[in-house]
């Protein structure tokens, strides 16, 4: 492959990524998908291919549908014990931010209302809403006709805003922290009555029980979710020894939200992420299996300078 041809995928490679990652939840896979583009743009006749940022869309969109359909996917997805990979702030593969969807769009939130989807409607959804694409192109990109484009986007956007129709105003960054801050000290030290009062009617709370149990676990109600939490942010000996030491309590942003990092010796062990609203706290997302934190430990470990500890030893 000449030189000229490895530019313009490398020049592109940063969007691929973003989209696949939107697409997949995950990075590794999102990697993986970009990888495979890589080899089919090398074995291509480039010369036939008219407009390359177009023939590189479609290629990965294609590659991350059929991931999204296979069996080992099915299994994993709908088994109930999945859930989007967080990223840190200023992950490249974050993708664009300068629009309201488009933050959205790559909030562990929307990520996992968006495993409710069918492959197809989820891809629609995505190249509309974060990357701007007429139903024309994403007719091209996905052989399906414009009319069908517009009926799945119309789908995805109703079961997406079905689920997230909670009103209120999303908080600014400053007094989702802010919110975060005064949930997680009611959290440790057992207020469990301030806990209730930060958390909406409708509050909902989402983890992967640090990959120890067969499905995600699920808990809806304020005070269901606030006896959920409160027993999660207990210290106890046993945690200390699985976490394998006495764990600092960071607050940072992941995937555009305020979010709870539990860090052992430089080690992200656990991240809790919130989505806020009104000042209160609509849902909250913990992940804590090790596989699914091994980008955002790559960028914690890269800081030059990283944020004080909340907590110092939980």
């Amino acid at each position: 492959m000449d030189s000229m041809a490895v530019e313009r995928f490398e020049a592109g490679r940063g969007r691929l990524a973003s989209l696949a990652y939107r697409l997949l939840g995950s990075a590794a896979d999102a990697e993986d998908a970009v990888q495979d583009t890589f080899l089919r743009w090398q074995a291509a006749d480039r010369e036939r291919v008219g407009v390359p940022e177009a023939w590189l869309t479609k290629v990965l969109t294609n590659l991350c549908l059929d991931r999204l359909r296979s069996a080992h996917a099915r299994h994993e997805r709908t088994a109930g014990a999945w859930l989007p990979e967080p990223l840190l702030e200023g992950d490249p593969m974050l993708g664009p931010a300068d629009t309201f969807e488009q933050r959205e769009s790559v909030s562990l939130a929307v990520l996992t209302l968006l495993e409710r989807l069918s492959p197809v409607e989820r891809a629609v959804y995505v190249l509309r809403e974060a990357f701007s694409y007429g139903h024309a192109e994403i007719a091209g990109i996905l052989d399906i006709t414009e009319s069908a484009s517009q009926q799945h986007l119309h789908r995805a956007r109703t079961r997406v805003t079905a689920e997230r129709r909670r009103g209120g105003v999303r908080a600014d960054p400053a007094s989702a922290r802010r919110v975060v801050e005064e949930f997680l000290a009611a959290a440790v030290s057992g207020r469990t009555e301030r806990l209730v009062a930060l958390l909406t009617d409708d509050v909902t709370a989402v983890s992967d029980g640090a990959g120890l149990a067969r499905r995600l676990l699920r808990v809806t109600t304020r005070e269901r979710v606030a006896a959920f939490v409160r027993a999660g942010f207990r210290s106890t000996p046993a945690k200390r020894r699985l976490a394998g030491g006495t764990p600092a309590l960071h607050i940072a942003t992941v995937n555009g939200a305020p979010a709870v990092l539990a860090v052992v010796d430089g080690r992200v062990m656990g991240a809790v992420a919130f989505a806020v609203t009104d000042g209160r706290v609509t849902s909250l997302h913990g992940v804590a299996t090790a596989d699914r934190l091994t980008r955002l430990n790559e960028a914690w470990r890269q800081q030059d300078d990283p944020e004080a500890p909340v907590i110092e030893a939980w």
